[in-house]
C-alpha cells in the first residue's frame, strides 16, 4: 500500500538559511505521529510543505500520490490541519459552516454534533464573527471541523494550547472514537499530553529528522 505522505530528500530555504535540510520521511496509513523538536527546528515548516502553502527548494513531496503545489486541491482533500494559532476569520460561524459544507462537502450538522462533544455551543453564536471567539471556542470550533471532515491525514500544530484540562479530555476521547482508517502528525512540546494517541515519534531539530521510531 502507497504511503499517505512521502517526503524524500526535502530541502526549504528562507533568506539563505536551510530550515529543512535533505529531509525524508513515509507516513503510512495508520501512523500517530508525535512530531518534536525545539523552535525552530524545522517542525511547522515541515508541515506547510506538505500542505503546498511553501515550495520547495529541492526534494519531492506527495500526500497520497499528489504534487501539493501542482495539486493542491486534491491534496487539501486529504488533510485536515489544526493550526496553534486560529486565524483572523471574518465570516460569522454560520457562514463559516456553509462556506465548509461547499468547499469539502463536510455537512454542518456534523460539525455542529463533534462541537457539541466538545461542549461548544455553537447555536446560539451562529450569527457571531469567528474572529471575536475566545481562543478556547475557536480551538474546539477547529478541532469540530477537522474531526467532521474525515480526512485521512489529521495535522495537529499544538492543538491543546487554547483547551482547558476538560475540553482537551474531550478531545483526546473524539480522537480515540474516530472509527475510520487515518493518520496523525501531532507538532507538540510534550509527547505526555498525547499519551495513548501517538504510536511513532519523530524528533527533528536544525531542520533535520534526528530521530524517528515507534513509541
Amino acid at each position: 500500500m502507497a504511503p499517505i505522505v512521502e517526503v524524500e530528500n526535502v530541502t526549504k530555504k528562507f533568506m539563505g538559511a536551510k530550515v529543512l535540510d535533505d529531509v525524508s520521511l513515509r507516513i503510512e496509513l495508520g501512523d500517530r505521529i508525535a512530531m518534536m523538536g525545539p523552535n525552530g527546528a524545522g517542525k511547522t515548516t515541515f508541515v506547510r510543505s506538505v500542505l503546498g502553502f511553501y515550495h520547495i527548494d529541492s526534494g519531492s513531496i506527495r500526500v497520497e500520490g499528489h504534487d501539493p503545489i501542482r495539486e493542491r486541491t486534491e491534496v487539501l482533500k486529504q488533510i485536515s490541519f489544526i493550526p496553534q494559532l486560529p486565524p483572523p476569520v471574518k465570516l460569522s460561524i454560520s457562514e463559516l459552516l456553509t462556506y465548509i459544507e461547499r468547499s469539502t462537502g463536510t455537512p454542518r450538522e456534523e460539525i455542529v454534533a463533534q462541537a457539541e462533544a466538545m461542549e461548544l455551543d455553537i447555536k446560539n453564536h451562529m450569527g457571531k464573527p469567528f474572529f471575536k471567539l475566545s481562543g478556547g471556542m475557536k480551538q474546539k470550533l477547529l478541532i469540530a471541523i477537522a474531526l467532521a471532515k474525515k480526512s485521512r491525514l489529521l495535522v495537529f500544530d499544538e492543538p491543546t494550547a487554547n483547551l482547558d484540562p476538560k475540553a482537551r479530555e474531550h478531545f483526546y476521547r473524539l480522537l480515540s472514537s474516530i472509527d475510520y482508517d487515518y493518520s496523525t502528525i501531532f507538532i507538540t512540546h510534550r509527547v505526555e499530553e498525547i499519551e495513548g494517541l501517538a504510536n511513532r515519534k519523530v524528533y527533528m531539530d536544525l531542520g533535520k529528522v534526528v530521530e524517528d521510531e515507534p513509541i
